[in-house]
């Protein structure tokens, strides 16, 4: 299992980072725990109570962070040796003196205006080493190696620090160099560094909402949702990988992490399809591309949603009502694909006796779904993601709270248990120690994705000094000539690249840093559908060879090789990369038209997604030959092409091929589902 993998199970599991090894000190494991929580409660305290100045939240933010990274991941791997505690020593002193030198000196800084002092520029250094060692321990090497890329690219140049270095740059991404003390300027007491955009989303709206899925992670509604996934689908053909796709779309959008997601919810749903026929590559390939169709999912997206409502200005409940759709398209094809495998396998669903009931499940867990209804409600009330955030965490809270009374008070006395002072001690105890581990787990959870903002304003610091982000988009339109369709291609390579190394996140941020201002002023895309793409696109990492981590971590739970189950991933995932395209070319399905051609644009949309499924398989109804395959692929091609007349033709050819596909299985004696 990757690097990244055992960062992810760590993150999801509060027991995990507790573990450094059969020597480490349980006092570790406790400090851990403190300062955890006491992030979490500081975060619940700017988000509903007293909302901070955007320096203090921020900074109070990156160095609790970082203390907790300190303490969670040693220096040189576990257990930790004299030289790894000397260090851990030195990046804790540095982590706290980050925060509270930009406190405490925050007004005299301000004052300055641009000329700093000595001390300023010291300081700035620090955090700046001490977010690059957090980021590769917590994310790993490859980030911190690109924020080192981008700060030595910042002093490179004719004016700056390190002139030979500039010397070596192509003529295009040449420029004059900044000093030692501009550059440090910008990322540590700039708006558009360490402490900028990104890491503000992630020190407000994305922490509360981690800690949001944290609540709803420790009280049981994984499990309720898991149940109810199988309850709904299990008996039909394919049933656990059916209920895979619908558990993990329900969890992956609160979990924060497609790896985390599959490290949880495929404990429980690999074993079964395994068991019900599915071979073990297929069955981890499913349950990482369904965990990665959950970063795309409403109304809990992943960070990047967040990013997008901050980058183009819109309320953040804009962006969950237009991916509803291309979300369920997405999901959709991933179903498709396990409904065709069943089919073609002849698999049949789970007994009922061994599966949980709808209505029992919904009897015991139907309180679980009042805090998204809550929250929801409150995003359509224009109420800031923040706030909403927090209010839905207390709906949580309270409705725990309620059905844990409801319980002890109602229901234990009619099942013949007494009310007594030890069962209503005993019951607050365990309501205390949920709410402990919720906050808890809720700060670990958020520690990978803050430090990648961290490293990202390091990245957008420095294509901001330089001017890099216009020349890279310039080297783009040269590259693709102009050409939409090569410049997306382009875009997805470049993806596929930095997700090699890169969080979702933090691809997505330096993706749309780079290419985001020639896709939207030189190719014309429209910005929001322009994020949704490089959002979408950032998603492939997470199953795409040959670094699929998403795909690596199911595959050892599955028990098969990487490579094999990423290549099943990949083939399930192919919505990623279809549906981006469609939005450029379809854009009323994103922003809206008159009400019939939306509706046409939505139909043939999953009409080509779906017979695209078809084609990759080689069934639908029934076996599908090469020649009806071969046919189907200019079609598709048809359907995403600007003109409707093309469109139409492309349309009703998918329909006349499937249509012959379900005749065929007909006249067969099989019997189409």
């Amino acid at each position: 299992m990757s690097d990244p993998t055992r960062r992810a199970e760590a993150l999801a599991d509060p027991a995990a980072g507790q573990a450094e090894g059969a020597g480490q000190a349980r006092w570790i494991g406790a400090a851990i725990a403190v300062v955890a929580v006491a992030l979490s409660l500081f975060q619940l305290y700017g988000a509903g109570i007293q909302p901070l100045g955007l320096f203090y939240q921020r900074s109070i933010h990156l160095a609790f962070i970082m203390v907790l990274c300190f303490l969670m991941f040693p220096a040189f791997g576990r257990p930790r040796g004299p030289l790894a505690w000397v260090i851990d020593a030195v990046c804790l002193t540095a982590a706290v003196a980050s925060g509270a030198y930009l406190c405490w000196n925050l007004d005299a800084i301000f004052s300055r205006a641009g000329f700093w002092t000595q001390t300023d520029v010291v300081m700035g250094i620090v955090t700046t080493l001490a977010v690059l060692e957090a980021s590769r321990r917590a994310i790993g090497l490859p980030m911190t190696l690109i924020g080192v890329a981008a700060i030595l690219y910042g002093l490179a140049g004719s004016r700056g620090e390190l002139v030979w270095l500039g010397e070596w740059m192509p003529g295009i991404l040449s420029h004059r160099g900044n000093s030692l003390d501009r550059l440090t300027g910008q990322l540590y007491l700039g708006q558009e560094g360490i402490y900028g955009l990104p890491l503000g989303v992630a020190a407000t709206y994305i922490f509360v909402f981690v800690l949001f899925g944290a609540f709803l992670e420790v009280t049981g509604a994984g499990k309720f949702f898991i149940d109810l996934a199988y309850a709904a689908t299990g008996r039909k053909p394919g049933g656990p990988a059916k209920a895979a796709v619908l558990a993990s779309a329900g969890m992956g959008s609160i979990s924060g992490s497609a790896i985390a997601n599959v490290v949880t919810t495929g404990a429980f749903t690999i074993p079964l399809m395994k068991r019900l026929g599915y071979r073990p590559a297929q069955a981890g390939g499913i349950e990482a591309a369904a965990s990665t169709g959950g970063q795309i999912t409403p109304p809990l997206m992943g960070a990047g949603a967040f990013l997008i409502a901050e980058y183009t200005r819109l309320p953040y409940i804009e962006i969950v009502k237009v991916s509803i759709f291309p979300a369920i398209l997405y999901l959709g094809t991933v179903y498709l694909f396990v409904h065709i495998v069943a089919m073609k396998q002849g698999m049949k669903g789970m007994p009922q006796a061994e599966l949980p009931r709808v209505r029992e499940t919904l009897a015991s867990g139907w309180h679980f779904i009042l805090p998204l209804f809550i929250l929801i409600f409150l995003l359509v009330q224009n109420l800031s993601p923040m706030r909403v955030g927090f209010w839905a965490i207390i709906s949580v809270v309270a409705v725990a709270a309620l059905r844990g009374a409801a319980d002890l008070l109602v229901l234990a006395p009619r099942r013949g248990e007494a009310l007594s002072g030890a069962r209503i001690a005993a019951a607050l105890r365990q309501g205390l120690t949920l709410l402990w581990q919720a906050l808890e787990l809720g700060a670990r959870n958020a520690v990978a994705v803050s430090m990648a903002c961290a490293v990202a304003g390091i990245i957008v610091g420095v294509v901001g000094l330089t001017g890099l982000g216009l020349k890279f988009s310039a080297m783009m339109i040269a590259f693709s000539g102009g050409n939409m369709v090569l410049a997306l291609i382009l875009v997805l390579i470049a993806s596929l690249i930095l997700g090699m190394g890169l969080p979702v996140t933090a691809s997505y941020i330096v993706l749309i840093v780079l290419v985001g201002p020639a896709l939207s002023q030189e190719f014309g895309i429209p910005l929001l559908i322009a994020h949704l793409v490089v959002f979408w696109y950032s998603q492939d990492s997470n199953v795409t060879p040959p670094i699929a981590l998403a795909g690596f971590a199911g595959a050892a739970i599955a028990g098969s090789k990487p490579l094999e189950t990423s290549m099943q991933a990949w083939k399930f995932a192919k919505g990623l990369y279809l549906i981006p395209v469609f939005m450029v070319y379809n854009p009323e399905i994103i922003l809206g038209g008159p009400v019939l051609y939306v509706i046409f644009t939505g139909i043939i949309a999953a009409l080509a997604l779906a017979a695209f499924a078809a084609a990759l398989e080689g069934w639908l109804f029934g076996p599908m030959g090469w020649v009806m395959r071969a046919a189907i692929l200019p079609a598709t091609v048809a359907v995403f092409h600007p003109l409707l007349w093309v469109e139409t033709a492309g349309a009703l050819a998918l329909a006349a091929i499937l249509g012959l596909n379900w005749w065929q299985a007909r006249a067969a004696g099989a019997a189409p589902a």
